[in-house]
């Protein structure tokens, strides 16, 4: 077992070891044991805090969910333009990725908790409030023919769908994407959601 300071709860050891383990090895091979070492906590102090692996993904899956979450919404808040506000999230998203890869990489590649499992009902929760802050700023745009009337669902694969693709090729080491790559990220998350009739220059 690792050897940790002193004056650190053992939920935060866990959470962090998690953290590190989950993003490496992803959340089905990392075995109780494993994330105990990690975390250099005994089996009744992680008991003590959680009570399962999965329970510890939940609530960091959910955690993780609400830090990005906060940044894109302090982002689009800062724009009243329907174009900057697009395009300002793709450079947010990428930006947040590289600044949080462990974080970013349980976003991407691991499936959110269900509503019946751990985490789930706060997952749920977060994306509703999320979802309705978003269309709060959406809203506008769509009754100033800037942009289109998209489901959520839709939203997100043309808003982030290419963004999120370059960011699994940089977390696999394929590709370092370069600031003119995420600049065309950006303008063409704008030219996939702007309505037709509004000037590309909106």
């Amino acid at each position: 077992m690792k050897n940790v300071k002193g004056g650190r709860d053992g939920r935060s050891r866990i959470m962090d070891g998690a953290l590190r383990l989950f993003s490496k090895d992803g959340v089905s091979a990392t075995t109780l044991a494993s994330l105990r070492d990690e975390s250099g906590v005994s089996v009744g102090s992680f008991y003590h805090h959680f009570a399962s692996k999965e329970h510890v993904f939940g609530v960091l899956y959910a955690e993780t969910l609400d830090m990005y979450q906060e940044a894109f919404l302090a982002e689009l808040r800062r724009h009243e333009k329907a174009r900057d506000g697009v395009e300002a999230i793709v450079a947010m998203h990428m930006a947040w990725c590289g600044d949080h890869p462990e974080r970013a990489r349980l976003l991407i590649t691991e499936r959110p908790p269900r509503r019946h499992e751990p985490g789930g009902p706060e997952v749920a929760e977060l994306r509703r409030a999320f979802f309705r802050r978003v269309a709060e700023w959406w809203r506008p745009h769509v009754e100033a023919g800037l942009l289109q009337p998209v489901p959520p669902t839709m939203c997100y694969v043309l808003w982030l769908g290419p963004a999120q693709e370059m960011c699994r090729l940089w977390f696999a080491g394929a590709h370092q994407p370069t600031p003119e790559e995420i600049s065309a990220l950006s303008r063409a998350a704008w030219h996939s959601l702007r309505q037709p009739t509004a000037e590309p220059t909106d």
